[in-house]
């Protein structure tokens, strides 16, 4: 790819001062000296410069302000080939998810043949494929519809491990590897659904019969989990939540569901579980550390500060709602497994893609900690290929070939990708697109010359 970056005034870099106290003839000969030494500095920068390595510190990122106010360049002019960039958006188009465009009916073919795999929340149907391509900041290309508002599905993860990022660089959350039960007060939660009030006969020892309470870290197993055995998925956590026991998540086809339910507990951190009920576990956490609607956090600390437009959503189901100090709250969802969790537009993406490329900085405002994005990208123990839910990694550019190690993406089924490459300074967003390895082809096309 070609390099172009744009250069500080040669006169700035000669400027300097010297103590009045020094003799001119010392002063002349400095001023010679020094000249030579800072012309040389020039020449030396512009070749490097010309070469395609100029140091970090000469280059000035680009962060778009709110709303449409985010500038475009032309391929060319942030390094890209044009006819590249023009094949990979082909390749991303013609790469459409071949899945009904109803999620509902796609939710029925798949998850919802599973036990306890009916929709609890909002679903709508999806466009089509859609995407951005970012570098450097600026918007390069795009197709489809990015600004339409779609459902993530598990991109969303990647929004409750915010919060609890959040939590953790206000010290809210003292360590990762503390258990989780230190910090849960019983959680009274609805039984079902709001009904414009919940009423009841209430009697003595007990709370009304509209409500039960949960304790979902009081089991000897469950003590144990940490905050980061819930964020790497890897805490094998036995319970119900929202009506969904924990084994019903794709369990596997080639065992008797009973032994399944049946089986001995991995010890806490040792085996990877990609499941949606302990995620919701995770955000119900987060929840109770907050002790304010998640939406919420994230909306004032990241997702406004970023200039997200007004448009996204963050949904629960119709009975993830508890009491949090005297109002009642829903407990958002991880992902759209069961209809809910977060309705974004692909734009909003990229620019939540583009605060972890830049490892949790926007402009001069820190939001999120480097140490919180460093811990997220580092690999798990028990599964190199990823971090903290829901940050994929390239470990031995195993997932995508064509890119490098140290990309990451977000992932949500459908699929649904926020591709992030620190080493191009680039983001993608592809939703809807087939496979994996057609969003491979995407990145291969793309980073050719």
């Amino acid at each position: 790819m070609a390099v172009s970056r744009d250069l500080p005034c040669p006169r700035a870099l000669l400027q300097f001062h010297l103590p009045a106290s020094i003799p001119q003839i010392f002063s002349d000969r400095i001023m010679s000296a020094s000249l030579v030494r800072r012309r040389s500095a020039v020449v030396l920068f512009v070749a490097a410069t010309l070469a395609g390595a100029a140091p970090a510190s000469a280059q000035r990122a680009y962060f778009p302000a709110a709303g449409d106010a985010w500038e475009r360049r032309a391929p060319e002019q942030v390094g890209l080939n044009a006819q590249a960039v023009k094949d990979a958006v082909a390749l991303a188009v013609a790469a459409e998810a071949t899945t009904p465009r109803d999620l509902l009916e796609a939710q029925q073919l798949t998850f919802g043949r599973a036990p306890h795999g009916e929709v609890t929340g909002p679903v709508r149907e999806r466009g089509g494929a859609a995407g951005m391509i970012v570098r450097r900041g600026y918007i390069v290309a795009e197709w489809g519809d990015p600004a339409r508002v779609d459902v993530t599905h598990s991109v969303t993860k990647s929004f409750v491990t915010t919060t609890i990022g959040l939590a953790y660089d206000r010290k809210m959350i003292r360590n990762v590897n503390d258990p989780v039960r230190g910090y849960m007060a019983p959680v009274v939660a609805l039984k079902g659904p709001p009904t414009g009030g919940a009423t009841g006969t209430p009697v003595k020892g007990t709370l009304f019969d509209a409500f039960e309470v949960i304790e979902p870290f009081e089991s000897e197993h469950n003590r144990k989990i940490t905050w980061d055995h819930l964020l790497r998925q890897t805490s094998d956590w036995q319970g119900t939540l929202w009506a969904k026991p924990d084994w019903s998540d794709r369990p596997p086809r080639a065992v008797d569901i009973e032994v399944h339910k049946a089986r001995a507990r991995n010890e806490p951190g040792s085996v990877y579980t990609y499941n949606d009920v302990r995620v919701n576990l995770m955000a119900l956490a987060s929840l109770n550390v907050w002790r304010r609607p998640l939406p919420q956090v994230l909306r004032e600390y990241v997702m406004d500060p970023i200039g997200a437009s007004p448009t996204w959503r963050w949904f629960g189901y119709d009975n993830s709602w508890v009491v949090m100090d005297g109002a009642l709250v829903q407990s958002v969802a991880g992902g759209g497994h069961w209809g809910g969790g977060m309705f974004i537009s692909g734009r909003d993406m990229a620019r939540f893609g583009l605060l972890t490329l830049h490892k949790g900085k926007w402009g001069d405002k820190q939001l999120l900690s480097e140490e919180w994005i460093r811990m997220s990208t580092t690999p798990g123990t028990a599964n190199e290929m990823y971090g903290f839910a829901n940050y994929f990694l390239n470990t031995g550019q195993k997932a995508l070939p064509s890119a490098p190690a140290s990309a990451f993406y977000h992932l949500g089924n459908g699929n649904n990708i926020v591709y992030v490459d620190p080493v191009n300074d680039l983001v993608v967003v592809m939703r809807w697109i087939t496979t994996m390895r057609a969003a491979d082809s995407v990145i291969k096309r793309l980073l050719e010359k």
